[in-house]
């Protein structure tokens, strides 16, 4: 999975995992059903109205308007998901990692024509294998990426911070946290990185000052880090 790193107004530096071309296509593929499905619908639903074809036409076109602006008002409705990049757990958002706006939005509608209906979705695979951030056309004109909001857990998720022998500590003042607080630090900074809630890293940053009463130059994401992987020095040589 392909990663990308966003700087906030925090400068805090924050990895991003962009969705991959197969959860794209599948998130496509479950969009396209449900506009399908939709369509149909009305179809069978006008004619079962028996209305003369003149009228159903100029109906047709209104109940279908809302599969014709399926992604526009999916994704700003919906915090820049459609159904399938639910079920897939895919979100666009924009490349500094805030949420895109309605212009974001309309700008990725409109050069869906490019990207997948002229081209039958060639330019959108082509585009996004060769940028490398998970961006097609829509994307680059509009500034925005498609990430995975997937978790993956290992068994490093459920540990502390693994350290190289010739570590040299820096604050000795984390040893007044216990094994259950430096581990709740630790899975709200990680979960914070993947993604990417920078103001629950500024809040850890100020709460581990306040009890440590550490002062220091270095960005928020580098001190939490770094407590972390202080405590466990600590911790390993008890």
């Amino acid at each position: 999975m392909n990663q990308f790193q966003i700087e906030t107004a925090q400068n805090i530096s924050i990895t991003q995992n962009t969705a991959n071309l197969g959860e794209r296509m599948l998130a496509y593929l479950i969009d396209g059903f449900v506009i399908i499905a939709y369509t149909i619908l009305v179809v069978l639903l006008l004619i079962s109205l028996d209305i003369e074809f003149g009228d159903m036409w100029a109906l047709y076109l209104v109940a279908t308007l809302p599969a014709f602006l399926y992604y526009l008002l999916f994704e700003t409705f919906t915090d820049g998901k459609t159904i399938g990049k639910g079920l897939m757990k895919l979100r666009v958002v924009k490349l500094d990692g805030s949420k895109p706006n309605f212009g974001n939005y309309f700008v990725r509608w409109m050069l869906r024509i490019i990207d997948v209906t002229l081209t039958s979705g060639g330019a959108a695979v082509l585009t996004i294998l060769i940028r490398g951030n998970g961006q097609r056309i829509g994307d680059i004109a509009a500034g925005t990426t498609v990430i995975s909001e997937k978790q993956r857990f290992s068994l490093r998720d459920t540990l502390l911070r693994d350290i190289p022998e010739d570590y040299k500590p820096t604050f000795s003042q984390v040893t007044v946290f216990d094994d259950r607080e430096i581990q709740t630090i630790k899975e709200l900074y990680d979960s914070a990185r993947r993604n990417g809630h920078h103001n629950v890293i500024l809040s850890l940053d100020k709460k581990i000052k306040e009890v440590t009463d550490i002062t220091t130059h270095l960005s928020p994401i580098e001190f939490v880090d770094l407590v972390i992987k202080d405590y466990n020095y600590y911790t390993q040589r008890l």
